[in-house]
């Protein structure tokens, strides 16, 4: 089937379909990950998102049931030079053809993603509808790009928290670990690896739906609060804002990518969005206190603005391509929080410290 990518400003790339037959709308944007494309797939920060897929061959290795960071593919569309359709590992399963398809994703190859890439960097991010057929119209699915409702001032995430508490349970929790903690993380998007390196810190993990009120967190008597990453507007989602504000204080309090927005904002704060975002395996950020250079994994769209917090807190982490704000903490109030995803998958592990300076903090308290 015939392919397109039709973005709100007029733009339309045409290529060919290997997912499933139809349409979607989200925000166009790109990932510079040379690997783990079925991680970022299944990734809830990427709910409402198309995601362009800069490394020109993605599917080589193929896709497995062990490679994923929620239940689901997460994404509204999917965009690569290239698909692999014979994958050569021990642990494929299926082809990501067969993958996006048996979860009714939208993809599209054939495409000049460096030109499409190149016209999100000089335009920024932007709507995009994504569709697979042999009679569409390309004016038509201009329209529907435009008549999207887009990111800016939507919660997204009552789309991607879970229904429910629960306690995580790996199924291969490290024995020589003892379970020193308990900790509640709020799911707002939670990927599985961060539950995996809770629990293999020595945490026992509730994970609670986003919506949850600080008073019921209290009641679990949490050793610390995790704040999970998650998909769309940080200041759309008031009501963990206001959660988050009144459990500032009275506990340790670590956040991640949304969870660090969300901080932000209840410490005071602003946040804005950015021009074409932070998403891949490859950012490199300051570390402020060491001066240590990390390569991180990002996925995000906004930023928060340390200029608005108060004096308590202070900039932990800088990041190196636009010297946006990677880190903040206000030890006071025993706060600490980075935007970027320091369990990675996809990534590198150069921020997995991060866990144990969580630990560290909940030892002191």
């Amino acid at each position: 089937m015939k392919g397109y990518v039709a973005l709100e400003d007029g733009t339309v790339f045409k290529g060919q379909s290997f997912g499933s037959e139809g349409l979607s709308v989200g925000e166009v944007v790109f990932n510079t990950s040379m690997m783990g494309y079925q991680e970022i797939l299944t990734d809830p920060s990427y709910c409402q998102q198309i995601v362009t897929m800069t490394y020109p061959l993605i599917g080589n290795y193929g896709c497995n049931s062990l490679a994923v960071e929620s239940k689901k593919v997460q994404v509204a569309g999917f965009i690569v030079k290239e698909a692999c359709r014979y994958p050569s590992n021990f642990t494929s399963e299926k082809t990501i053809a067969d993958y996006l398809k048996e979860y009714k994703i939208v993809a599209i190859e054939g495409i000049d993603t460096r030109a499409l890439t190149r016209h999100i960097r000089v335009a920024g991010a932007m709507k995009g509808c994504i569709a697979a057929g042999d009679n569409l119209n390309e004016a038509a699915l201009v329209q529907k790009a435009r008549a999207w409702v887009g990111l800016v001032g939507v919660d997204i995430v009552k789309n991607v928290t879970c229904d429910a508490s629960y306690n995580w349970d790996d199924i291969s929790p490290r024995p020589d670990v003892p379970v020193r903690f308990n900790v509640v993380a709020f799911d707002f998007g939670i990927k599985y690896n961060i539950l995996r390196l809770l629990q293999a810190h020595g945490c026992a993990v509730k994970v609670v739906p986003a919506n949850t009120p600080a008073e019921a967190v209290l009641k679990e008597n949490p050793d610390g609060v995790f704040l999970s990453n998650g998909p769309g507007d940080p200041a759309a989602v008031t009501y963990a804002i206001k959660t988050i504000g009144k459990l500032v204080g009275r506990v340790p309090i670590f956040g991640i990518c949304l969870g660090h927005q969300l901080l932000a904002l209840a410490l005071g704060g602003k946040t804005y969005k950015l021009k074409f975002g932070h998403r891949g395996a490859n950012h490199p950020v300051k570390n402020c206190a060491s001066g240590a250079i990390e390569i991180t994994a990002q996925n995000h769209g906004f930023c928060a603005d340390l200029s608005s917090l108060a004096d308590g807190a202070t900039l932990t982490h800088e990041n190196l391509n636009d010297h946006t704000c990677e880190g903040l903490a206000d030890l006071q109030k025993r706060c600490f929080s980075v935007q970027y995803h320091p369990e990675a998958s996809p990534g590198p592990h150069d921020s997995q410290y991060l866990f144990q300076q969580f630990i560290t903090m909940m030892e002191k308290s």
